[in-house]
């Protein structure tokens, strides 16, 4: 496949197209939060004290990190998102159901090819697998042609294997059609790039980082740290104060040193 690209040198997608898809996966992502919105998941200042003293880390680093895992609980679906929908900019007949529609996360119909993705090897449990495993079954043994991956973007290994349950026993021409691939083994059946995935992963951070700095709107303000300095130069005792003020014995609260 002809390099499409000056910048990032990709063999599959153009350069415009992965800046694009990028900025949309960003614009999606929860990048702001306020003091109010900090404590909405009821912040435990005492464990936050903990992580500061056994971790020798300053208060401010801890609500940084604080901040963080709270915004990544809203963002990590996000990153399926990207992993999905990438697929529609690589043409050649790959195709991204509209969300809603009863299709796979990525079909391509001239090839006959039907892909789940998982982010992780080990997040399916045993329902969903089964569901998911009996629909794929459905296609493989109502369509000869049809071929179907549950795409691992973590996986333990590179693979393509046959995915197989052991309660459901598929004649062996069938079984071969339905497969787990790692997203390394399945970005090299869509491109023909055995180091495709690879290549991506190596520029990502810079694609990020191009378009942010286009785009430097997208990212919005943390400001819980600003907000807890606005009121009272000791930022832990503060924070004390804002989530255990209401009770007895704190009516002239202060953390001793």
């Amino acid at each position: 496949m002809a390099r499409v690209n000056n910048r990032y040198n990709l063999s599959f997608i153009k350069d415009d197209d992965l800046k694009a898809h990028t900025l949309a996966t960003v614009r999606r992502f929860r990048t702001g939060m306020t003091l109010a919105e900090f404590h909405k998941n009821i912040v435990d200042p005492i464990k936050l004290t903990f992580d500061a003293h056994v971790y020798r880390r300053q208060i401010g680093d801890v609500i940084d990190a604080e901040v963080i895992r709270q915004l990544n609980k809203t963002n990590e679906n996000l990153i399926g998102y990207f992993h999905q929908n990438i697929f529609r900019y690589i043409g050649n007949g790959w195709e991204v159901p509209d969300t809603g529609a009863d299709g796979w996360d990525v079909e391509n119909h001239k090839m006959n090819i039907f892909a789940e993705f998982k982010n992780k090897h080990n997040t399916m449990n045993s329902s969903a697998a089964g569901f998911t495993h009996a629909r794929m079954r459905g296609l493989v043994e109502g369509n000869s042609k049809a071929v179907c991956y549950l795409v691992e973007v973590i996986a333990k290994t590179s693979q393509d294997i046959p995915w197989k349950l052991n309660k459901f026993l598929l004649r062996s021409d069938r079984q071969e059609r339905l497969r787990r691939i790692s997203i390394d083994r399945f970005y090299e059946i869509v491109t023909g790039d055995t180091s495709a995935f690879a290549d991506l992963c190596s520029v990502i951070g810079l694609v990020i980082d191009d378009v942010l700095t286009e785009n430097p709107q997208a990212i919005a303000e943390i400001s819980v740290l600003k907000e807890l300095k606005a009121k009272g130069a000791d930022i832990l005792n503060t924070l004390f104060m804002f989530s255990f003020g209401k009770y007895r014995g704190f009516d002239d609260f202060k953390i001793r040193q």
